[in-house]
């Protein structure tokens, strides 16, 4: 499960139910079913929801309504908002982001500001900070020392260097407020199961970081059809990690016809080569004509034989 939850600690994974505990109590009571009940009577929601603030999403988060009732927008709220438009969240953005992570505003501010400054100190960038930020709506609730840990694991783990640790986490955050668990399940199946070496899995996961969230058995049967059925070796995948984001249907159908035309050769040292990129990145169109040298007709044809 990727869907961030507050944590309490740098190194144990918790559940939602107790992520949602670091919400200060008492909390107010709800007496209705639904925050729209109370808009009439509270400036903070009010203003909330002119922000673009969804509150039909925000009472599904375990305590997120009864905490909006206790704050006061102008003592509570406000400094919130103009740290996160500092941060680099851009107006039009803040109601969406405020829906995911309604939190936040019952953050400590100097907390979320220790926060920030640590990412500066690992030298990221300002707009490198605002996208992750954007990206992970949880992400500034995580402490200090939680960053410092994860950034460590992907550091050591896979052997990367600070600058493309750094690359990793800005292009999936997630990577820093998700659970550890599958990400280290997943670098199992790659190294057991599918059999790559480390230096291979550091470049597949470098290249394509999704790989380390993604369904066990999606992998597990991709790499199967790829190495066992089309007999694409090991270090042609670690150059076209990519392929592993893409549906196991497309690569099926589009090796299916190629092989049907005497096409599927996925060898580079021989003639009429075709990339694995080539293979599932390009549109059926340009697939057809440019790679199986045949019509969309042809293809749609082929298709209603299998």
């Amino acid at each position: 499960d990727w869907d961030d939850v507050p944590p309490s600690s740098a190194l144990e994974v918790i559940s939602e139910e107790e992520a949602v505990q670091i919400i200060a109590e008492p909390l107010v009571p709800i007496q209705s079913s639904t925050l729209r009940d109370y808009v009439d009577h509270s400036e903070t929601l009010e203003k909330l929801v002119h922000l673009g603030v969804d509150l039909s999403q925000v009472e599904k988060r375990q305590k997120a309504g009864q905490l909006l009732l206790t704050l006061d927008f102008e003592k509570d709220v406000k400094k919130i908002l103009m740290f996160l438009k500092d941060v680099g969240i851009e107006d039009n953005q803040l109601g969406l982001f405020l829906t995911k992570n309604p939190y936040i505003l019952g953050e400590d501010l100097e907390a979320l500001e220790t926060r920030v400054s640590y990412l500066k100190s690992k030298k990221f960038g300002k707009s490198e900070i605002a996208q992750m930020v954007s990206r992970a709506p949880y992400l500034l609730l995580f402490s200090v020392e939680r960053l410092d840990n994860r950034l460590g694991f992907f550091k050591n783990e896979l052997g990367l260097s600070v600058k493309k640790t750094k690359d990793l986490v800005i292009r999936l955050p997630r990577l820093l407020t998700g659970k550890l668990e599958p990400v280290k399940e997943n670098l199992q199946v790659c190294r057991i199961e599918l059999g790559f070496q480390h230096n291979e899995i550091q470049q597949i996961v470098y290249k394509t970081p999704k790989i380390l969230t993604a369904s066990k058995k999606r992998l597990r049967q991709t790499f199967d059809y790829l190495h066992n059925i089309m007999g694409i070796p090991h270090h042609m995948l670690t150059r076209f990690p990519q392929v592993f984001n893409s549906k196991l249907l497309r690569i099926r159908e589009r090796h299916m016809f190629l092989a049907f035309l005497g096409r599927a050769q996925y060898d580079p040292a021989q003639p009429s080569y075709i990339s694995l990129d080539q293979l599932v990145s390009l549109p059926n169109e340009v697939f057809c004509t440019e790679i199986a040298k045949a019509s969309m007709q042809d293809f749609e044809n082929f298709l209603k034989t299998l």
